[in-house]
């Protein structure tokens, strides 16, 4: 069954950090771009980081500096360690992987089910 497997979520105070994981179970998922996407009520879904198949990454602009992308095609897990958080960063976080141009939602083949993260402030 193809499927992007989100772990890691949850309450967190400001300026502290969580690690965001996700597995996937995917033909060939260590030739596809995997990364994070996130929503916060009301808003649209975001583009936080992406990594390619050979190790590009691509961040948006709110997390620069704070959020660091890695993956391990040996397990076909890919990783986000956020730091630094802000309440600003509170949304659902998606798991999302694919073949072209991935940072645009509308080119994501595959999504996970979502993890929460919160932040307080």
């Amino acid at each position: 069954q193809v499927q992007l497997v989100e772990s890691g979520g949850g309450l967190v105070e400001a300026g502290g950090s969580l690690r965001l994981s996700c597995a996937a179970s995917i033909p060939s998922a260590h030739t596809y771009s995997m990364g994070w996407f996130r929503q916060a009520p009301g808003k649209q879904r975001e583009l936080v980081a992406l990594i390619t198949f050979d190790g590009i990454r691509k961040y948006g602009d709110s997390v620069k500096g704070r959020f660091a992308i890695s993956r391990d095609n040996a397990k076909n897990t890919v990783y986000m360690q956020m730091s630094s958080l802000k309440p600003d960063d509170t949304a659902v976080y998606y798991c999302a992987a694919g073949a072209v141009r991935t940072e645009i939602p509308d080119n994501v083949s595959y999504w996970g089910q979502g993890t929460r993260v919160t932040v307080s402030s």
